[in-house]
């Protein structure tokens, strides 16, 4: 069974962490190698080389891994304890 507080931090925090990542490659290498455009596409409200785009993408992220943590634990909890009766 998991635990959706671990889960859910873990995922959030490793969203955060792979967003600033994916910024800090793209400040580190040409233009013609980096994520802008997914990361646009793929977080409304992202601008790259703001300040403002860049919280923006932060919180976005942070909460993409929160939802993730939040869905799939109950559902791996119920499919475990399915399984387990079995």
């Amino acid at each position: 069974m998991l635990n959706i507080k671990v889960v859910t931090w873990s995922l959030a925090i490793w969203t955060t962490f792979t967003f600033v990542f994916c910024v800090v490659y793209g400040l580190l290498t040409p233009s013609s190698v980096h994520m802008v455009a997914f990361l646009e596409q793929v977080l409304p409200g992202f601008e790259w080389l703001s300040w403002r785009g860049f919280l923006v993408g932060l919180i976005q992220s942070f909460l993409y891994g929160a939802y993730a943590g939040l869905v799939y634990v109950p559902i791996y909890n119920f499919l475990h304890r399915k399984w387990i009766r079995q």
